[in-house]
């Protein structure tokens, strides 16, 4: 089985070196050198990839994305038809989301942009202790991330509830769903934590309403996809003082342009989309088994169920 391997020119060499540490007889092809199209079998891809290009190889069984989200692979022309596509759930992609996580909410709780400022103007002064027992996080989202941030932060003494589409119970978080779970659950929620797959339904979910749904002073964090947040609106409550601070990982389009106001905005934090960036020697082990699984014809581990958009 020949594997194509495609993924930004800095990682090539790292996944290539993981996959053969993990099985050395694997016959890897780095993008763009394919060699012969009919030798592909699987493809493991990144969103550097081209979906058109993979219908050039007609016997590609299988396609394993190196990541939790799938949305890229979602978009025309989508992956070929019939091929089964496999998605990541790595621990240490989880922990390192919840570490994110955990960061920026006490980076909000413990008043770090308030501070960050008076130090900018060399102002000396004490602010009020927040109590971590009144400081409500509600998280959008309760997957393998979703409940990772949560588990992490209900030691701390903070307030964890958690928003899915459908019921689901996690230990220790007090859960909400559906469409009037979620005002609920904002109209009660701090520090607003976006963990969702962007799927149609997901899409702007955090817009005009749903944050003047928040408390006044309320944050965001989103790290899932920047399709989630509609921009104007997030700024417009931004500079309103209905949301005191926003950490965002992810926008729409990537790499966020020079000219965006997020770069210059006292209240909101930037990062390159690096929340949580998938290690290849810890994934590797599952996607040697996937395709261990596709040559041997055995059922597949973390299949992408499209319908549902995860």
């Amino acid at each position: 089985m020949a594997i194509l391997l495609s993924t930004k020119l800095n990682a090539m060499e790292a996944w290539r070196d993981a996959l053969l540490a993990e099985d050395p007889g694997l016959d890897i092809r780095m993008f763009p050198d394919a060699g012969d199209p009919a030798d592909i079998e699987a493809a493991v891809v990144w969103t550097a990839h081209d979906l058109m290009e993979l219908r050039r190889y007609p016997n590609l069984k299988l396609m394993v994305s190196m990541g939790a989200g799938v949305d890229h692979l979602t978009r025309p022309p989508g992956p070929p038809p019939g091929v089964p596509v496999a998605r990541l759930k790595d621990a240490r992609l989880t922990s390192g989301m919840a570490e994110f996580v955990l960061l920026n909410v006490m980076r909000f709780h413990r008043q770090d942009l308030e501070y960050r400022a008076q130090q900018a103007a060399r102002i000396w002064n004490e602010l009020p202790a927040p109590d971590t027992t009144k400081r409500r996080i509600g998280i959008l989202g309760l997957g393998e991330l979703g409940s990772a941030a949560a588990r992490t932060l209900l030691p701390l003494g903070f307030p964890v509830m958690g928003w899915t589409r459908n019921p689901r119970q996690v230990e220790g978080v007090e859960t909400f769903h559906g469409a009037d779970g979620l005002d609920a659950m904002l109209r009660r929620t701090d520090i607003l934590v976006c963990l969702l797959p962007l799927t149609p339904d997901t899409r702007g979910v955090v817009n005009a309403r749903t944050l003047g749904l928040l408390p006044r002073g309320a944050f965001l964090i989103n790290a899932a996809r920047g399709g989630h947040v509609v921009d104007a609106d997030l700024l417009a409550a931004l500079d309103s003082g209905q949301v005191a601070g926003a950490a965002l990982d992810v926008f729409e389009p990537e790499p966020l342009p020079t000219d965006h106001p997020y770069w210059g905005h006292p209240k909101v934090l930037v990062w390159p989309h690096a929340a949580s960036i998938t290690i290849p020697s810890s994934a590797a082990p599952q996607v040697v088994e996937n395709l261990r699984r596709a040559r041997e014809g055995r059922p597949l581990i973390n299949l992408v169920d499209f319908t549902a958009g995860y």
